[in-house]
């Protein structure tokens, strides 16, 4: 070693050439790395080795951060999964129309007016309601056939259209069913249509006056009969029911307490010969219970029991009395 430090800096020289020499080894592996040619460690070998060659296989096929996706698609089956299972659909299906909803009103498609035409007995809010609108319905995702559908399924509403008037407008129109009658059977009483529907299984006050049916069958042939009725209109004012029978015939019970048994075919004649025996004779007044028209040719009556008697006795004191000695 000189004095002048020879030594000195070729130490130092070979030493940054080791440095230099390390740092470009190991660039080289991270390149070999990155292009996928290198040749697998012992470490990496034996790595492999002890995984199940389907895992290894899935490693060599799979896209990168594959493994990331078929994790998450996972996690999503298993949620869905869950939901299902746990009965919370139509709470989350809730959440997400109410949060889409949400936005939808936030730039402008909320509902600010409802126009409705031709509702009588269901008030607005029953309506509304009945197509499943409230406060949260955006007009941008509201399914105009769903809710004409949903209106129509109910009994009072015949017919509906729904229109949807951006930005903001829904205009709905009804055609409502009529009551027409009141339906008893089994004791259960509700209110129906002209064509048999049932409109509610209750009767508010309103509905009392409406003429009464009975029996199963009845609803749907109430409104022939009716208006056959109607053309006696003394005999129909005196009805209090008609009673449908076997589900061929009908009978009219009086509010005198008098029951008409009608036949099955022409119902027409006998209610026309009933009428005009009436008034020739009062029948209707009289002191009897049951009327039996079933037979064409005949009329039939029962008399009270108070009659009967009377009758009998009648009948008794007319008869001739036996002479002494007459056998």
């Amino acid at each position: 070693m000189d004095g002048g430090g020879r030594l000195s800096r070729s130490v130092g020289t070979r030493q940054k050439s080791g440095q230099a020499s390390k740092a470009a080894s190991a660039l080289s592996r991270l390149r070999i790395r990155a292009s996928g040619d290198r040749n697998p460690s012992p470490d990496d070998s034996y790595h492999s080795e002890s995984r199940h060659p389907l895992i290894v296989l899935l490693e060599q096929r799979l896209p990168r951060r594959g493994g990331t996706a078929a994790t998450v698609v996972v996690l999503i089956g298993a949620l869905t999964l869950g939901v299902v299972k746990g009965g919370h659909t139509n709470e989350v299906m809730t959440v997400l129309s109410d949060a889409r909803n949400a936005a939808a009103n936030a730039v402008g498609f909320r509902i600010t007016a409802v126009g409705i035409s031709g509702r009588k007995q269901l008030t607005q809010d029953e309506i509304l309601a009945i197509g499943g609108i409230n406060g949260r319905s955006s007009l941008l995702f509201l399914d105009a056939a769903a809710v004409r559908d949903r209106l129509k399924a109910d009994p009072w509403i015949a017919d509906a259209t729904v229109q949807k008037l951006y930005p903001g407008r829904l205009q709905i129109d009804i055609t409502e069913r009529s009551a027409y009658a009141l339906w008893q059977q089994d004791g259960r009483l509700a209110v129906i249509a002209d064509d048999g529907t049932v409109l509610q299984p209750y009767v508010a006050r309103r509905f009392t006056s409406l003429p009464l049916v009975v029996g199963k069958g009845a609803a749907p042939r109430a409104k022939a009969f009716l208006e056959l009725l109607a053309q006696y209109p003394d005999l129909k004012a005196a009805t209090r029911a008609a009673v449908f029978i076997g589900e061929r015939r009908w009978n009219l019970h009086l509010a005198s307490g008098l029951d008409i048994r009608l036949p099955e075919e022409g119902v027409a004649k006998a209610l026309t010969s009933l009428t005009q025996l009436d008034k020739s004779d009062n029948l209707l007044s009289r002191d009897i219970t049951a009327i039996d028209m079933r037979l064409p040719d005949r009329l039939t009556v029962r008399l009270s029991e108070d009659a009967a008697k009377a009758h009998d006795e009648l009948v008794k004191d007319k008869k001739p009395k036996r002479k002494a000695g007459e056998a």
